[in-house]
């Protein structure tokens, strides 16, 4: 599903109103991305990828013995992120603008990839996750938080209802979440709510995809 007539990142939520967004996102998004990320356990020398990292709001949240990488096309939020970085002399942290749809990473780069309240705001949600699952190595967790298109017969209608409003601002509120995952090799392993009443779903999810042949030749050589 892409967005028309726009692109990530460029709605007047990111630039217009960019002075807000610790303040906004702060207050409602933090608490809960902090503790998703505690919640895994990211293990010492583990490589992080998050895409659409913004201000750098959840880089504190991750342990100083794993090597993270942030990655963002608003080069005003980078530059606040690159400073929360600065300020808290954090050397496990790498930030980078770039793309989620056209990751420019290895295969098989990282052990985790975290989108937060990202996929409803890229044109193409599915390509994002089919690099996302392409940069993370096989047995390798992705993490996702969104809101995505209720179950419900009268939240979806009402959330169909706004959604040319928010395509304008830059993301959409009708986002299915097994189309997401449609064709994907990703198994997942948890998915919740904070709160019966929330609107955002967790999902956390393991990379299914086989090793590549070389790699599995060579576990299979050792093995005998």
């Amino acid at each position: 599903m892409a967005i028309a007539n726009s692109q990530p990142h460029e709605s007047a939520l990111y630039y217009e109103f960019s002075h807000l967004y610790d303040v906004f996102f702060g207050r409602v998004f933090y608490p809960r991305i902090v503790r998703v990320i505690r919640s895994l356990g990211i293990e010492p020398g583990a490589r992080v990828l998050e895409l659409g990292v913004g201000t750098g709001l959840s880089l504190d949240a991750y342990p100083q013995h794993c090597q993270v990488t942030g990655i963002d096309l608003a080069a005003e939020m980078l530059e606040r992120a690159q400073d929360r970085v600065n300020r808290n002399g954090w050397r496990h942290v790498t930030l980078q603008q770039g793309d989620a749809q056209n990751l420019a990473f290895a295969d098989d780069a990282f052990d985790y990839v975290m989108a937060f309240h990202v996929v409803s705001v890229v044109p193409d949600p599915q390509r994002m996750m089919a690099e996302a699952e392409r940069v993370c190595r096989p047995g390798g967790l992705l993490t996702i938080i969104n809101h995505f298109r209720s179950r419900q017969p009268a939240v979806a209608r009402v959330q169909r209802g706004i959604d040319p409003v928010t395509r304008r601002l830059g993301w959409t509120t009708t986002l299915c979440l097994p189309t997401l995952l449609d064709g994907s090799r990703l198994h997942v392993e948890r998915q919740w709510k904070t709160s019966p009443r929330s609107l955002f779903t967790i999902v956390v999810a393991r990379n299914a995809k086989a090793l590549p042949v070389s790699v599995t030749g060579g576990l299979a050589r050792r093995a005998q």
